[in-house]
């Protein structure tokens, strides 16, 4: 009985990575420079994309020691307008749409 369990929450677990796969083909790139301040990159990331204060010091943290973090995952067209809002405040983003593995 218990090995039935566990068979269905892993089938369970593969159709979610599947959805979430196909729902937010996109991600948005925030990258580091030697301008801006923690401070300003988390100030941001909690004005533009949502992110609470938490969420957003881990993202700055991993930008300063990987040099860009995905901070966002979505549509092409719910992300261009974060990404803009990014870069006017004078921090280096993209939009790189993710591999699909096809």
């Amino acid at each position: 009985m218990a090995f039935a369990n566990i068979a269905t929450k892993i089938s369970d677990k593969e159709d979610i990575l599947v959805l979430t796969e196909t729902n937010q083909p996109f991600s948005l790139i925030v990258w580091n420079d030697e301008v801006n301040t923690f401070e300003w990159v988390i100030e941001t990331l909690i004005d533009v994309c949502g992110h609470t204060e938490e969420q957003a010091e881990q993202c700055a943290l991993f930008i300063h020691t990987k040099g860009k973090y995905a901070v966002k995952y979505g549509e092409y067209d719910t992300l261009k307008p974060m990404c803009d809002a990014i870069t006017e405040r004078g921090i280096g983003a993209t939009i790189e749409e993710l591999a699909t593995g096809k």
